[in-house]
């Protein structure tokens, strides 16, 4: 499942093109649930793409510098030791 919300969005959609309505102050949330493939893969010279995907054919690539990818990856191992979730 893909939840997007959208702040002060606004475009115009006119002969096929898509242009930006208003300030520049827009901004979005995405959330995927429910991931049923994910991956992590070489982006550009400096950095990682995690890329996520669920059933229904949903994606979310996130790009990342090595250093933020090392920070989760302690992140996730310190669940490891202390959260229910890996027992």
């Amino acid at each position: 499942m893909l939840a997007l919300e959208l702040e002060e969005f606004m475009v115009e959609l006119k002969e096929g093109s898509i242009k930006n309505v208003g300030p520049t102050n827009k901004s979005a949330t995405v959330k995927l649930f429910d991931v049923e493939r994910a991956q992590a893969r070489e982006f550009g010279d400096k950095r990682v793409k995690l890329v996520f995907e669920d059933d229904e054919g949903n994606e979310l690539q996130v790009s990342l510098f090595p250093e933020d990818v090392r920070k989760i990856v302690r992140d996730v191992e310190s669940l490891e030791d202390d959260s229910p979730v890996f027992e």
